[in-house]
C-alpha cells in the first residue's frame, strides 16, 4: 500500500500543490488537509501516516512568521500531533513549513510549547528567492539517509529564515547532531557565512534541522521545487542525474512502508 502523506495547508499556503506533486511522485498517496477539517473532525491525523507542511504565508504571517498555524496545532490539535509523532510517524516541515515547527516547539527538542530556537528576519533585510547550494550533514534524519556528504541545491524563498538561538542551544544541537542541512559555499562545499550564499546570515550557517529521533524534519529551502530535471535553471547546461529534491520523500515514503 501507498504511504497516505497528510498535505497540511490553511489561509496563505502555497506550496502545498508542489509539496503534493513530489510525494507523489516518490509513492505516496497525498490529500490536501484543511487545517480546519481537522479541527471539526472531518479529518484525522490518525488516517495518515506522514505530515507534511508546506511553504508559504500561513495567515499572512500576521504576529510572526508561522506563529498562528502553530498555536493552532498546539491549541486545538496538541494530542493528535503528539500521537503522530509519537507513533514514529514523519514529519516534514518546509520553509513556513519550518518556522510552523520551532514555534510548536517540535523542533529541536520535541518539547510542545517550549520555543527554543527561531527563524527571524534575514540579515539583508528583504525577501531573498535564490538557488543555494546545501552541505547534506551526517545525522539519523530519516530523510536524507543515502546523501550524507552531497552537495545539493534548492531554491530559498522566504523574508525571515535566519537560524538563531542562544550559545548553550546551539552547542547542544551540534552535540546531539540535529544539523541536517548548512548553507555552503559553491567553491569549497564548506559551511558558509557569507552573503549570497548563505542568503539569511543563519548562525552555523544552518538549513535544516532534525528532531533527536531523525523522524522531525524543518528546513528553509524547497526541495519540492527540485523534483523534474527541467526545474533547475541550469538544467540545459549541466548534466543532472537525478533531481536533488527526490531522495527526500523517496526516503520518507521507503521509511513508512518498512517500518510503519
Amino acid at each position: 500500500m501507498k504511504p497516505r502523506v497528510c498535505i497540511l495547508r490553511t489561509d496563505g499556503t502555497n506550496c502545498d500543490a508542489e509539496t503534493f506533486y513530489a510525494f507523489e511522485k516518490a509513492g505516496g498517496e497525498c490529500a490536501l488537509v484543511h487545517v480546519n477539517q481537522l479541527r471539526d473532525g472531518a479529518e484525522k491525523l490518525s488516517r495518515y501516516q506522514i505530515l507534511a507542511i508546506p511553504g508559504g504565508f500561513s495567515y499572512g504571517d500576521d504576529v510572526h512568521s508561522g506563529k498562528i498555524l502553530s498555536v493552532e496545532l498546539t491549541s486545538f490539535l496538541k494530542e493528535q500531533l503528539l500521537e503522530f509523532v509519537d507513533q514514529g510517524k514523519p514529519v516534514i516541515g518546509i520553509c513556513n513549513g519550518f518556522q510552523v515547527l520551532v514555534r510548536t516547539g517540535l523542533l529541536p527538542w520535541g518539547e510542545p510549547g517550549s520555543i527554543r530556537v527561531t527563524l527571524m528576519q534575514n540579515d539583508s533585510g528583504r525577501f531573498e528567492c535564490r538557488w543555494v547550494n546545501l552541505r547534506v550533514e551526517k545525522t539519523n534524519c530519516i530523510f536524507t539517509r543515502g546523501m550524507e556528504g552531497a552537495i545539493v541545491q534548492y531554491q530559498v524563498a522566504h523574508g525571515e529564515g535566519k537560524f538563531y538561538t542562544d550559545e548553550k542551544t546551539l552547542q547542544d544541537m551540534e552535540q546531539a547532531g540535529l544539523v541536517v542541512f548548512r548553507y555552503a559555499d559553491p567553491a569549497t562545499g564548506e559551511r558558509t557565512q557569507t552573503y549570497p550564499h548563505n542568503p539569511n546570515g543563519s548562525l552555523h550557517a544552518i538549513a535544516g534541522i532534525c528532531d533527536r529521533s531523525g523522524r522531525v524534519l524543518g528546513l528553509m529551502p524547497h526541495p519540492e521545487r527540485f523534483v523534474e530535471t527541467h526545474h533547475h535553471p541550469n538544467w540545459r547546461r549541466s548534466y543532472i542525474a537525478e533531481p536533488h529534491g527526490v531522495p527526500l520523500f523517496r526516503n520518507a515514503v521507503a521509511y513508512v512502508i518498512k517500518n510503519l
